[in-house]
Formats: structure tokens, C-alpha cells, sequence
């Protein structure tokens, strides 16, 4: 196991400031969860780094809480209803999700708003290259991926009764108008690179209004597959979700070939032998993307894209950043992502150049 599955995966006891009255919670889900019976135990997710996961077990099942995080929290952040709202849209529709339980919105219950899911068995994979499986699995495990976003992309969302989840429409505006706001509500320092984008992404945004149901945090670690076979059987992490633009989320996704080595430990396919591996190159998989949603034109302002994903991806970790400084973040190792905006920010600058250059 590399070091980073190693970090990201399993359970550890519930962290000091994320601890709760256990017993109270044992007794609502006794009197509001259909077949829930104690006695209960309690451990926290290692992985993530927005809202504490717990999982919740007994002796006839095992159940995951998503808990919005205790203190001071951005407005609009760490919205565990919203997540709520679409998995259960989603999972309606037979889109692959965990089974929504329960939410509870009352704080005497453990101090804040929370929702129980399915506990799902299988892998999490924290290395984009997938250490220790063969090429021919490589391969299918994405191009299960990449089926699974074109799913959701492909989703009607007014026909599973999400139309009201977000507005349609000047999605990179508003996006780039949130994300600024939080950077600088969450800023620790100046960073250069970052003033420049917030000024060049608004006046260089495409002429392009899809609109989708958007994941928002769309990565490999965010999805678990099956035990055993090449495929997604839960995409996990709604907290970002929304009405958007389908290929803002896509080409988030494909970060994954564009990102280097970063001291957040978050190691992407740049310069990786992608053949050999047996994982479809970036042209590849976008056109998979595309044959599968129906886009014959393929992703024209593709660099503006990358650029704004850089932006926004760097503007998530100052927010982490700005929850250590306030005693909020939920990961053990968040202080880290500190090191990464600026990197961050300078390969969105790059990308921004890049567009522009033509």
C-alpha cells in the first residue's frame, strides 16, 4: 500500500473536536431508522477534508453519517442537506449512490446537521495510476469512470426533481464570483497568480450554457468500486454538487492528467507511461467523454477550462487553510494544503496564458 492510500484509507477513533454524545445518537436512530438496532460504535473516516464521515456500526449492519463540521464555516459551505437532496434524487433514478437513510437537521442531537447513508464494501482508490492491478483492469476501471460521469451529465435533472437545485445558466460566472469571495474571505497571503485569475476568468468565459447535474468534486477517490470488478458502484462527496456546466465538472475531472506532484500528496498522470499502464491518454478519454454525451465538436476553450479548475481547486484549498486557522478543518493533514495554492495558482495562470495564445 502506498503512502498515500496508506493515509486516506480506513478509520482511526473520532478525532477530539469532532466528538459527540454517542448514546443520543444510538437512541434517535432507534426511534427514526427503520431496522436500526445498538448496541452502536463509532469510528471516523481517515480520508477527506470537508465534512467528518463516521462510520456507524452495530451487529447486524454498518452505516455512514456525514456530518456538517463544528465552529465557524464558510457561508454556503459544508451544505450536507444539499448532498442529501441530490443522492436521493440520484439514487431514485438508479444512478450509482450510496442509499440515503435519514437527515436530521436538529443540533441537540449532536451538535450539527447530518445525514445516514448505506455503508458500500469496496475500493477506494487513492493513486491515480492504480498500483498493483494489471493494464487490462486499468483500462476498464475509467472507462467505467468516465461512463459513470457521462451518466450523470446525461441525467435529466428536471425529470428526477432536481430543477430547482441550482439556475441554469452563467454557471462560470457565478462560480468564479463564489470562489473568489471564499479565497479572499479564507486568505492567509497574497498570491499573485490567483489576483490575475480573478480578473482574467470572468472576461474570458466561452459561449456555452449546458446545463447538467455537476458533481462538482468529480476524482478517483471519490467513487468506490466494486470489490472485485471494474466498476463504480457509489460516487461519494456531493457537497459541491449542483445545476452546472457538464464540462466545467468534466474537465475538473481531468485534472487527473494534468496535475503534478504536490505537497498535498495528490499525484496526477502528467508524465506517467499512460500506455503502458494501460490508461487511455487525455485526447482518448475525452473523446470517449464526448462519443458518450453526444458532443461531436469535441472541447474547444479547453484551456480556459483548465485554467478555471486550477483557480477553483486552489481557491478549495485556501478555504481548508483558512478552516485550520479558524479550528474547523476536518483532516488531520489539511495544514498541508497551505503549500499547494500557490502551485495551484500559478498552473492556472499558465493555462490562462496558454488560452490567450491561442
Amino acid at each position: 500500500m502506498t503512502a498515500r492510500q496508506e493515509l486516506n484509507t480506513g478509520t482511526t477513533d473520532v478525532r477530539e473536536h469532532h466528538r459527540f454524545d454517542e448514546q443520543r445518537l444510538a437512541d434517535y436512530l432507534l426511534s427514526h431508522l427503520s431496522g436500526f438496532q445498538g448496541p452502536l460504535a463509532v469510528r471516523e473516516f481517515k480520508g477527506g477534508q470537508s465534512n467528518p464521515t463516521y462510520l456507524l456500526q452495530t451487529p447486524s449492519a454498518s452505516y455512514v453519517l456525514r456530518r456538517k463540521p463544528p465552529g465557524k464555516l464558510l457561508k454556503s459551505a459544508h451544505a450536507v442537506d444539499r448532498e442529501f437532496r441530490v443522492i436521493s434524487a440520484l439514487y431514485a433514478s438508479g444512478f450509482p449512490v450510496p442509499r440515503p437513510h435519514l437527515l436530521c437537521d436538529d443540533p441537540e442531537i449532536i451538535g450539527t446537521t447530518f445525514y445516514v447513508m448505506e455503508h458500500v464494501a469496496g475500493r477506494i482508490f487513492w493513486e491515480l495510476d492504480l498500483p498493483g492491478l494489471e493494464p487490462a483492469e486499468r483500462r476498464a476501471i475509467y472507462d467505467n469512470v468516465n461512463d459513470t460521469i457521462a451518466r450523470l451529465h446525461n441525467t435529466d435533472y428536471q425529470a428526477v426533481g432536481l430543477g430547482d437545485y441550482g439556475k441554469p445558466g452563467n454557471y462560470f460566472e457565478r462560480q468564479i464570483f463564489r470562489w473568489s469571495g471564499q479565497y479572499q474571505a479564507s486568505e492567509t497571503a497574497k498570491i499573485e497568480p490567483m489576483n490575475r485569475l480573478m480578473e482574467w476568468l470572468p472576461a474570458n468565459i466561452p459561449e456555452d450554457d449546458s446545463a447538467s447535474v455537476v458533481h462538482g468534486d468529480f476524482r478517483l477517490d471519490n467513487m468506490i468500486l466494486h470489490p472485485t470488478e471494474p466498476r463504480v458502484v457509489a460516487v461519494l462527496d456531493w457537497e459541491l454538487s449542483t445545476i452546472g456546466h457538464p464540462l466545467a465538472d468534466f474537465t475538473y475531472h481531468l485534472m487527473a492528467w494534468q496535475m503534478p506532484a504536490l505537497t498535498i500528496g495528490s499525484v496526477g498522470l502528467a508524465g506517467k507511461p499512460l500506455e503502458k499502464l494501460g490508461i487511455p491518454s487525455e485526447d482518448e478519454y475525452i473523446l470517449q467523454y464526448c462519443e458518450r454525451t453526444g458532443r461531436s465538436g469535441g472541447i474547444p476553450d479547453r484551456n480556459f477550462y483548465a485554467a478555471f479548475n486550477f483557480f477553483r481547486l486552489a481557491a478549495i484549498l485556501q478555504g481548508i487553510v483558512g478552516r485550520v486557522r479558524d479550528g474547523t478543518a476536518a483532516s488531520a493533514h489539511a495544514s498541508q494544503a497551505a503549500k499547494s495554492v500557490q502551485p495551484l495558482a500559478e498552473l492556472g495562470w499558465q493555462y490562462a496564458n496558454e488560452q490567450v495564445a491561442g
